[in-house]
């Protein structure tokens, strides 16, 4: 019997997709997202940001939007927030809502998203992946175009486990792996000193052991849960802060490698 064959179908509006996932949660996955979102955006691209993750959505409150978004009877109207075309389940639900949904019904909403939104001549969509290896990666990865996906993890080797596991699924599935941020790699004491509360170099190891590309270290800083907690991300409120730098840095990367300029 042939393996069963997916067609892949771009999301109208947008020219790459770009997804930010680890399969572990709790490691920084939504702030990065809306942050490294912004930063493309501060390059010049327009930019869409889908909240992928059903059951636990994070784009509501990173970007403070507390209102749902217009319909004209058939498809969604994203809403524009710093510059960014943005969608969640979270615009649709009441915050404390909890999604008790089967996979099929996961399923049918990433596919709402993805065909019925009005994307608008975007650059890129940065899909927030939720954790794990279940409906929704395999819905991007089968029958969605991805372009790409940056996979995230601090550096422990409880949340390396889940990323290696990951990193297998997209390898299988046919889908590039763009390359490892360390997230959260070490926290800079007042006495100017590096304190690696995860560990060290558990990613960068992570990366050299499956051939991928180490995109590079962002360390704690408490303005960044800070100014997420408020709505603001980092890049767009202080955008010559140390961490705003290092995501426009990677920003410069991502769009010299798709849009060569």
């Amino acid at each position: 019997m042939k393996p069963k064959t997916f067609v892949k179908n771009p999301i109208n509006g947008t020219k790459f997709t770009i997804a930010i996932s680890s399969a572990k949660g709790g490691v920084g996955k939504s702030t990065f997202a809306s942050n490294i979102s912004i930063a493309l955006s501060k390059l010049g691209c327009k930019v869409g940001l889908l909240d992928a993750d059903i059951y636990g959505p994070s784009l509501p409150k990173l970007f403070s939007i507390n209102h749902k978004p217009e319909s004209d009877g058939k498809n969604l109207k994203p809403i524009l927030k710093y510059e960014i075309q943005c969608m969640s389940i979270g615009f649709l639900t009441e915050e404390q809502t909890p999604m008790i949904w089967r996979g099929p019904m996961v399923t049918s909403a990433i596919k709402t998203f993805t065909q019925k939104v009005s994307w608008k001549n975007l650059d890129f969509i940065i899909v927030d992946m939720p954790p794990g290896t279940g409906d929704t990666q395999l819905t991007f990865s089968q029958e969605i175009k991805m372009d790409g996906v940056i996979i995230v993890s601090t550096p422990q080797e409880i949340a390396l486990q889940d990323v290696k596991r990951g990193i297998k699924m997209f390898d299988k599935l046919g889908v590039k792996i763009i390359g490892l941020i360390d997230n959260m790699s070490y926290f800079v004491g007042d006495d100017n000193k590096k304190y690696p509360i995860f560990g060290e170099g558990g990613v960068k190891k992570t990366a050299e052991e499956f051939n991928k590309e180490f995109l590079g270290e962002i360390p704690i800083e408490p303005e960044i849960g800070k100014l997420g907690d408020l709505g603001t991300p980092i890049v767009h409120s202080k955008p010559e802060n140390k961490i705003s730098k290092i995501y426009l840095e990677l920003a410069k990367k991502i769009k010299s490698t798709y849009l060569l300029n």
